[in-house]
């Protein structure tokens, strides 16, 4: 209810903008979406868009974030800002505020090659069950913590599996490791470093499937029906998973690290707004603002399509008129963050003037792919413009696709200091 009246109001001021605004004037070209029509534009002397697309571009234009972080906020306000945004990310995930049904339970444990792979249910609900993986270091107990613990969190159509180097499919864990996993190991590289990770599916993947598919589609269109969102639930899968985490003697729970990985780190951003216990972010992924991409992507297809940002699992009613990728991110200062796959360096900067301001410079590090690694190599804009296809805005954000893997190399030595100090 409470993202409703936020989107009624949002939608108050955005007619009343639109409504003052002069007409813009008329163009050559049409409506009709062809090759020729990369930008949205109308051929009406009133400057009106004709179709629905128009007219939602021009609702977001109305509708810039409310609490997009700026050049001018300042030390002093830089706190109340902080809080602004947890506050609306609380709201947005909507997480169930009755506690889990019952706590987690430990369902099997394998030995393998300096290490142990335990096996865990937890109970959200009366009605489901959410199994992840704990991967222990030998010597690693009660007796001797871990120097550090790890929530690893999958990219899109991965499985906890994967990061933890077993066998696909294999969920009773009988069938020994998974020698081809390499990077994509995040939970069994970390292990291997003596530190304790533990490793969890994201909705509707890996054991979490329905009928044998990976129905995410389906099970976001469910939950939006609902008032609530595939983030919304995967955070609250993770949270119950971390909250657990804490009260293991095995585990400091001062140096709990969350990792996430491509869509992984979209929970792992939503729970570091909410929970100030987490000590530091993994974000394994190209950064960039969403709403830019759905504003500048709008190039057609051959077949007169223009692109689709990204699926339902991604979406929350209001999200964008809130805040955007950078601003989360830099929210979470001073708790260190490295970004392993670089973006565009002006949401770098912003996000490095953040860290100035809580006072930690030398806490966010970001990376940008080996492709773009030279700055004369990469694209340095503020503003990207309007009539682009996906292939066109990667190229402009600097993300090299091809060469998206979870950046051991530059994670490992990361973290190694972060202990250190």
């Amino acid at each position: 209810m409470q993202i409703h009246k936020c989107l009624q109001s949002n939608l108050a001021v955005a007619a009343m903008v639109l409504s003052m605004a002069v007409p813009v004037a008329a163009t050559a070209q049409t409506d009709t979406a062809n090759s020729e029509t990369a930008i949205i534009t109308t051929s009406r002397d009133d400057g009106r868009f004709l179709s629905s697309r128009g007219l939602a571009q021009g609702l977001m234009k109305a509708m810039p974030p409310r609490l997009a972080f700026t050049d001018v906020m300042t030390e002093d306000s830089f706190p109340a800002w902080q809080q602004q945004m947890e506050q609306a990310m609380t709201t947005l995930m909507a997480l169930p505020t009755t506690p889990a049904v019952a706590p987690p339970r430990l369902v099997k444990s394998v030995e393998r090659d300096g290490y142990r792979v335990e096996k865990w249910e937890s109970y959200p609900f009366s009605w489901a069950v959410v199994p992840f993986l704990v991967l222990i270091p030998d010597g690693v107990d009660a007796s001797a913590p871990a120097p550090a613990a790890m929530l690893c969190i999958p990219g899109f159509g991965q499985t906890k599996e994967l990061l933890a180097g077993e066998m696909g499919g294999d969920y009773d864990l009988e069938q020994g490791g998974n020698p081809e996993a390499g990077h994509a190991a995040m939970a069994r590289t970390y292990a291997k470093e003596g530190w304790v990770a533990v490793a969890v599916d994201n909705p509707s993947c890996g054991e979490l499937m329905d009928n044998g598919k990976f129905d995410y589609l389906n099970t976001s269109r469910v939950l939006l029906e609902v008032g609530w969102s595939y983030l919304g639930l995967s955070a609250y899968q993770d949270k119950l998973v971390l909250d657990w985490m804490k009260q293991q003697s095995m585990l400091d729970p001062q140096r709990i690290i969350v990792s996430g990985f491509s869509l992984g780190t979209e929970p792992m951003m939503a729970l570091g707004l909410m929970d100030k216990d987490i000590y530091a972010f993994v974000y394994n992924d190209f950064l960039c603002t969403t709403r830019e991409r759905i504003l500048v992507m709008t190039k057609p297809d051959e077949n007169g399509n223009r692109p689709f940002p990204n699926s339902i699992e991604h979406l929350i009613p209001t999200f964008l008129t809130l805040f955007d990728f950078p601003d989360i991110v830099a929210a979470l200062a001073p708790r260190p963050v490295i970004c392993t796959e670089g973006g565009l360096d002006r949401d770098f900067r912003k996000i490095s003037r953040a860290y100035e301001l809580a006072g930690a410079p030398e806490a966010f590090e970001y990376h940008h792919y080996p492709r773009y690694a030279d700055p004369s190599a990469r694209q340095d804009l503020e503003t990207l413009p309007e009539g682009l296809n996906r292939q066109e805005f990667f190229n402009l954000v600097n993300c090299d696709s091809p060469s998206h893997y979870f950046k051991d190399h530059l994670v490992v030595p990361w973290i190694h200091k972060l202990l250190e100090e």
